[in-house]
């Protein structure tokens, strides 16, 4: 026998009642406020989530001593309640009471056609959401007495019943309908992704329909006071004459009237301005007192003026910094909570285009979203193609299987990349983030046929020249040109930074690998570089056969004349990143790549190359294949070239102090600091410190100058963590690239993960994509250990993250934790670094 459950657990929504956001729900809660600030909300009834889970079991309920709290025939609505709105719930019933005899009442007061658009909305909402029937089977273009007899007898035949008649089975069956909506397995899925735990509840409330078809200015209507884009004052929305849900008033119509004075057409102000001063007035009122932006829902009847409900305004991230900086400044809310109000991802769409909500675009293939913002531009396969481009002033998106570092050129032409291989750490996703360049990795669905020069995918079949729109935020690939906003660097958003700042205590630096990194790092107020990566000094046409040059040279002494003449170059190179961040620090990473890299990899390249430097072809492809390696990540690279091949240090090195010592002349002192990459044994760093510290004393020696430079490693290798307690000793700092540390430690290539790692995490194997999200359980421990064994026997030991981990908050909290000195991200990320760093101390001291 099913449990049999009077419904008198239940509040009536007053000043006074026992409603909490934590049983009752935010729209409960809310309603319940509206009521305190004296706003004309009709009588509300709400169901707590106990009684709404009880519901959901099968229990018959009496609903008597609810009804009694309503006149008799009054017509109800009921709608979710769960604890945030953003875990949404089951769709709103109005009208709940409308039969035949109703339809008959208000026919008769009103006219037939008010009481016939009543009676069958009702009937097409109860038929979808309770009675779970085709929607289509009760689509009507306009509302009338044949179309409210034909939905009736649908129904009928459908159900094989009458459409209930008896307005107390009308709301037990909605209340149910509503309960069990809410603990299916669609829905339950669908608020865990946005954040619910798994036995979130849900409430109903039970609210009077207050008017809305009376004589005189009647109707519904949605009233919002700013700008949901932008943030700015302005008053928005829709009244729908004669109108029964608050929510249709937004979708136009011939009885649909402006709010305020329009040339377009009648206006509420004109037709009622008392009611829209008092919506006016509850607006400001509502700003002050719920210290939100809210859009009200409305009805007037013959005049009269109800509120049925208020929630926040849903607004663009623009819109959001903009209405937390006015609150703050307006003294209704604290500093702090402006900030808290703000996620952290939602600066970076600020940053950048962005892709027009309002558009509806057609997806090409989606991908993983690797660096955001959004571009569009003509379908190029290589970078020599994008550089052309670049050159005639032409946008293009530079399409690859996955890029190397000879792409990055063509990645600096391109106004976007996108991939069909890699992962969140990949080359591509790297560079373009650096590069604040929307890019798409991952992209598996798509084909690319470099020879025909074309791109398939999704049935379609794209060109070279073709346009398209990457949308590097959301990860999908749009066809043709789509509608863009701009960025959105406005006063709030300093003023925002600057209240963060004021608050964090953490350095912020940024990963910069050129002059324009460098202003870009400037603009968003970063405290430094902490991440040069000089490779990509080298891959300019000038310098490139210089480094073949050094490559392929048969003595020392070839290599060094090679050297030498690429020394004048990066000595610029430094002085520029020097003055460019006027004293703060720069940290510069030594060479880092196998010299493999720089090489060509076609059959034209060698012989093009074998021209240049006058040397045979088969000397050229013999010698490029000795250089070819199994398996290159873990091969001749970092510091194991400046061990086997000093030269190339020593150059980087003198390059440095003199760039220095030229600032020094001026009065303009700076303290360079050099990081060794890929380190792995104390010794390694013996030997190039020593060298480093030999070049340093000929430069002041030569130059007649003095200066300081620190020397520190770049923790890379679990080895190295492992060991950090004797690195320390060789090193002022130590900074910790955990793009490769992640990659060594869990044996994964980051480039190629991206093929299975969705699997991974969709069977549980990791919880999150290492590359995107620190893995704090074992990259983590290597971090503790490192960070502790270095401390231990340095105690002013610099430690800071300068991987791509470095601007995600969770990587934040957890270097903080370990008393990190700074984390560095690329130039893009700064701005989201610096308000999750102010957040977690925010949330330390709640």
């Amino acid at each position: 026998m099913p449990k049999y459950l009077t419904l008198t657990d239940y509040a009536q929504i007053t000043g006074s009642a026992p409603i909490k956001r934590e049983t009752h729900g935010w729209r409960a809660k809310c309603l319940q406020r509206l009521v305190r600030l004296d706003m004309p909300v009709p009588l509300t009834i709400a169901l707590s989530f106990a009684v709404v889970r009880e519901i959901s079991t099968g229990a018959q309920m009496n609903l008597r001593h609810l009804l009694s709290h309503f006149p008799a025939g009054q017509l109800l609505s009921v709608r979710p309640s769960s604890q945030h709105p953003e875990w949404g719930g089951p769709a709103a019933i109005l009208n709940i009471g409308m039969n035949d005899e109703k339809h008959a009442e208000i026919s008769a007061k009103y006219g037939e056609p008010a009481a016939t658009a009543l009676y069958l909305r009702f009937v097409q909402s109860y038929s979808e959401h309770v009675a779970h029937l085709d929607p289509d089977m009760f689509a009507f273009d306009k509302p009338s007495l044949p179309a409210l007899q034909a939905a009736l007898r649908d129904y009928e035949t459908e159900v094989e019943e009458p459409f209930p008649q008896s307005p107390a089975q009308q709301l037990a069956d909605v209340l149910r309908s509503m309960a069990r909506a809410w603990e299916g397995t669609s829905a339950r899925l669908l608020r865990q992704v946005k954040g619910a735990p798994v036995d979130a509840g849900l409430g109903l409330v039970v609210q009077a329909m207050a008017g809305g078809v009376g004589a005189g200015v009647s109707g519904a209507g949605l009233i919002r006071f700013i700008d949901a884009e932008t943030g700015a004052p302005k008053v928005e929305g829709r009244f729908k004459s004669r109108g029964v849900d608050g929510l249709e008033a937004m979708s136009g119509g011939e009885d649909v009237l402006y709010l305020t004075k329009d040339a377009r057409g009648p206006s509420l102000e004109d037709c009622c301005p008392e009611a829209f001063r008092d919506l006016l007035r509850h607006g400001a009122y509502a700003r002050k007192r719920l210290r939100e932006e809210m859009e009200i829902e409305f009805t007037l009847d013959d005049g009269k003026l109800w509120v049925l409900d208020a929630v926040t305004v849903p607004r663009s991230s623009r819109a959001a910094v903009r209405v937390a900086v006015d609150l703050a400044n307006d003294d209704i809310i604290e500093r702090d909570e402006a900030l808290m109000r703000i996620a952290p991802k939602a600066l970076s769409e600020l940053l950048h285009r962005q892709v027009d909500p309002r558009a509806r675009p057609e997806v090409f293939v989606r991908g993983i979203a690797a660096s955001p913002g959004a571009a569009i531009g003509r379908i190029v396969f290589s970078s020599t193609a994008a550089q052309a481009c670049g050159a005639r002033d032409e946008p293009c998106i530079l399409v690859r299987r996955e890029t190397t570092p000879e792409d990055i050129r063509g990645m600096h032409s391109a106004q976007a990349v996108l991939t069909e291989r890699g992962g969140m750490t990949s080359h591509a996703a790297v560079i373009g983030r650096g590069l604040g360049v929307p890019c798409i990795v991952g992209a598996s669905g798509m084909q690319i046929d470099e020879r025909r020069k074309t791109l398939r995918a999704g049935g379609h079949e794209l060109n070279e020249g073709d346009m398209l729109t990457v949308d590097g935020t959301k990860g999908e690939v749009l066809l043709g040109e789509v509608a863009l906003q701009e960025p959105a660097l406005d006063e709030r958003f300093t003023t925002l930074l600057e209240w963060a700042d004021a608050r964090r205590d953490i350095g912020v630096r940024a990963n910069a690998d050129t002059p324009v990194d460098a202003r870009l790092a400037r603009s968003f107020q970063a405290q430094g570089i902490g991440l040069c990566r000089t490779e990509h000094m080298f891959f300019e046409d000038d310098r490139l056969t210089l480094m073949r040059e050094m490559i392929f040279a048969d003595t020392s002494s070839d290599r060094s004349d090679a050297l030498d003449r690429l020394l004048p170059m990066q000595r610029a190179d430094f002085l520029e990143l020097f003055e460019i961040m006027e004293g703060q620090p720069v940290c510069i990473r030594l060479f880092d790549p196998p010299l493999h890299e720089f090489l060509p990899h076609s059959r034209d390249g060698l012989r093009f190359l074998a021209d240049a430097l006058g040397k045979p072809l088969s000397e050229i492809t013999r010698r490029a294949e000795a250089l070819a390696e199994f398996n290159p990540m873990l091969g001749m690279r970092g510091v194991r070239l400046g061990v086997t091949i000093p030269e190339i240090y020593e150059m980087q090195a003198r390059a440095i102090f003199e760039a220095t010592a030229e600032l020094a002349h001026r009065n303009t002192p700076v303290v360079p600091e050099i990081m060794i990459p890929l380190v792995s044994a104390m010794r390694e760093v013996e030997l190039i410190k020593a060298r480093i510290d030999a070049v340093a004393a000929q430069v002041r020696t030569k130059e007649g100058v003095e200066f300081t430079y620190r020397i520190g490693v770049m923790v890379e290798t679990p080895r190295a963590a492992l060991r950090a307690g004797e690195i320390a000793l060789h090193a002022s700092f130590l900074s910790f690239g955990t793009n490769d540390l992640t990659q060594m430690t869990y044996g994964l290539s980051r480039d190629d993960a991206g093929r299975f790692m969705s699997h991974y995490v969709q069977q549980g194997v990791f919880p999150e994509d290492p590359f995107h999200t620190l893995d704090l359980d074992g990259v983590g421990e290597l971090l503790e250990l490192g960070s502790a064994r270095g401390r231990k026997v340095r105690s002013d030991l610099t430690l800071s993250i300068c991987g791509e981990h470095g601007g995600s908050p969770e990587a934040i909290r957890f270097c903080r934790a370990l008393g990190f000195d700074y984390v560095s991200c690329s130039a893009y990320r700064v701005p989201v670094a610096r308000l999750s760093a102010a957040q977690i101390v925010i949330e330390e001291q709640l």
